[in-house]
């Protein structure tokens, strides 16, 4: 299915939204896929490809 591409802010909203710890998305700034997640902390942090 196709993925909308959104920022980082609408990527925690919507993860948010559906209650989950991690999200998969278009990251629309870096023009990537990225994964999003909640650290134990309460923080969130991005899992990037690395660049070829």
């Amino acid at each position: 299915f196709p993925m909308k591409p959104m920022t980082e802010a609408e990527a925690i909203d919507q993860m948010e939204l559906l209650g989950h710890s991690f999200f998969l998305f278009q990251d629309a700034d870096k023009d990537t896929i990225a994964l999003l997640y909640r650290r134990e902390d309460g923080g969130y942090a991005m899992i990037l490809p690395e660049p070829e």
